[in-house]
């Protein structure tokens, strides 16, 4: 090459290298453009596609060395040869290893799942804690491969919004573009994990996200495509679940069966989340009154489920053989009751022992077993009029989880495609629809929204509950020697007869202050430690209060209708 061509190609690299360098100060600075966030969307997903299928390939190869198994499809049944001392070993050592993950390098020892996802959404401009994120992802990889009773669903969420994160925070993303890239990330983790587009998508939307914007539904779905094109080249176009042939329903005489078995699934789903959460409540007051180290509780509860598997392996992992076994029709009425106590039961251990993990398919186990056995009864009871047991199976297994997750379309939706069958949709839309109108009034709408109720985060109302605690008293208030505040003196008699917010508060503290006293303003002051005297900062007006909050209300409607 002649020297002046080698001269002009350096020039035009550098010309492009200066280029490129514009483009990534330019969308840091303003943002990126329509096309650039597609793009952008579209690298999101494919690394959040991969990232789900290596942790899936990661659970079943580590599950398959631990265990010593060929194929983890058909754990259970493996583990009902080995040594009964060896099944209650692993999950011990598991919880041990866990402890001490979660201890070295979360706060407060707690696994990341699906509901820290829903929060970031909604109060974190779409982005995750990654160091936290991490840590929960290695915890749950050791937990479902060590016996620990829990699903792969919630650490691959929190992994792919980690993800979008990562990126969100190098492009300067604001609110809208962080969530939608998270809604990205999720959609296509989800579909790479169980190879269910459609249900990927509206996942993404109506569980994370909340809502089903236009602006974020186009990208969201071709992420989806992207994680499902993933998990096709390694699985191929297989469904999780292999069903009998297809199932017949006599609509007119059997349907009623279905409204019958959606209630009680949605009384299931109940006693399953409560339960969950009585057993952590129970698990944290031990804690404290025992002083025990918080990095030995997953070991103590890997000791209790070690236990329960020895007599019971089917409670080991995600338990998709059983969930098989009950789609197929190949359980006895006993056993399916018998297994869905012992699955909830183990379920409730693992969470409560803080393994990590997620509750969707724990939750298709529970309800295909509850359809199983109901299904037996109603099939029983008119078997003149009665179609296959297995379709109340797969009714249940949908009830069940949608309940669980506040999700109705994108969980009737997963279930068609884990299953392939899209013959008896009437019959699963029918139990799935009175099984979450009846869980979502008693608890506070699906498991993840309750979880964040607990925790005093309270998006299940919306975001017109929810939008108040975004916004910090000090931001909004009137300097006290700027324009337009109180007066001082005015103020300090206010403090000293105790009405006043601390400047670390926020409006969800400061508003019912207004409703209750009757006030146009409350002064607003800094308490620097105990004992000391307060400090006076400024004054928080009612009117400023809800012009910033009136605000946020419409820039919420305009993302959610955009």
């Amino acid at each position: 090459m002649s020297a002046p061509q080698r001269s002009f190609l350096a020039e035009q690299l550098t010309l492009a290298k200066a280029a490129l360098q514009d483009t990534w100060h330019l969308m840091r600075a303003r943002g990126p453009s329509q096309i650039q966030f597609w793009f952008i969307a579209l690298l999101v997903g494919i690394v959040a596609g991969f990232m789900a299928l290596l942790f899936r390939k990661g659970i079943e190869r580590l599950q398959a060395f631990i265990y010593g198994t060929e194929d983890v499809q058909y754990l259970h049944s493996f583990a009902e040869g080995l040594p009964w001392y060896w099944i209650l070993i692993i999950p011990i050592v598991g919880g041990l290893v866990v402890g001490q993950i979660l201890h070295h390098f979360t706060p407060d020892g707690r696994a990341r799942s699906v509901a820290d996802v829903i929060e970031g959404a909604a109060l974190n401009d779409g982005r995750v804690e990654t160091k936290e994120g991490l840590a929960s992802a290695l915890a749950s990889l050791v937990t479902l491969s060590s016996g620990g009773s829990s699903g792969r669903e919630g650490p691959v969420v929190h992994l792919a919004g980690v993800i979008s994160t990562w990126v969100s925070t190098r492009i300067a993303a604001d609110g809208i573009t962080g969530r939608d890239l998270l809604g990205c990330a999720v959609a296509a983790a989800v579909s790479a994990s169980f190879n269910a587009p459609i249900a990927g998508a509206l996942f993404a939307l109506e569980v994370v996200l909340r809502h089903f914007a236009v602006h974020a539904l186009a990208p969201i779905v071709i992420a989806s495509a992207v994680g499902t094109v993933i998990n096709r080249l390694e699985y191929g176009g297989v469904t999780e679940f292999a069903l009998p042939a297809a199932s017949e329903l006599a609509f007119y005489v059997e349907l009623p069966a279905f409204l019958i078995l959606g209630l009680l699934c949605g009384v299931v789903a109940v006693a399953l989340m409560r339960g969950i959460f009585w057993a952590e409540t129970v698990a944290n007051s031990v804690q404290t009154k025992t002083g025990l180290p918080r990095w030995l509780r997953p070991a103590v509860a890997g000791a209790m489920l070690g236990a329960i598997a020895i007599f019971f392996p089917h409670i080991i992992g995600v338990g998709y053989e059983t969930t098989s076994m009950a789609l197929t029709g190949q359980l006895m009425f006993h056993e399916a009751v018998i297994f869905a106590i012992l699955k909830a039961i183990a379920v409730g251990i693992t969470m409560a022992g803080r393994m990590g993990g997620g509750v969707f398919s724990p939750s298709l186990m529970v309800g295909a077993l509850t359809g199983l056995g109901f299904g037996i009864i109603a099939t029983s009871a008119l078997p003149a009029w009665s179609g296959a047991i297995t379709l109340y199976a797969l009714a249940g297994m949908g009830a069940v989880a949608a309940a669980v997750l506040g999700a109705p379309i994108s969980t009737t939706l997963i279930v068609f495609e884990l299953t392939g069958d899209w013959q008896t949709g009437l019959a699963v839309m029918v139990t799935v629809s009175l099984s979450t109108a009846l869980a979502s009034s008693l608890v506070h709408r699906s498991f993840f929204l309750t979880q964040l109720e607990r925790r005093g985060i309270h998006l299940a109302a919306g975001p017109q509950a929810y939008l108040l605690s975004m916004f910090g008293v000090s931001g909004v208030m009137r300097p006290i020697s700027g324009p337009g505040s109180a007066e001082q003196e005015a103020c300090w008699s206010m403090v000293q007869d105790g009405t006043y917010v601390d400047a670390n508060s926020t409006l969800e503290v400061a508003m019912p202050l207004f409703d209750r006293l009757n006030l146009d303003f409350v002064p607003v002051v800094s308490i620097s430690g105990e004992g000391a005297p307060p400090e006076l900062l400024g004054a928080l007006y009612q009117v400023d209060a809800l012009k910033a909050y009136n605000r946020a209300l419409a820039a919420t409607a305009a993302e959610e209708h955009g």
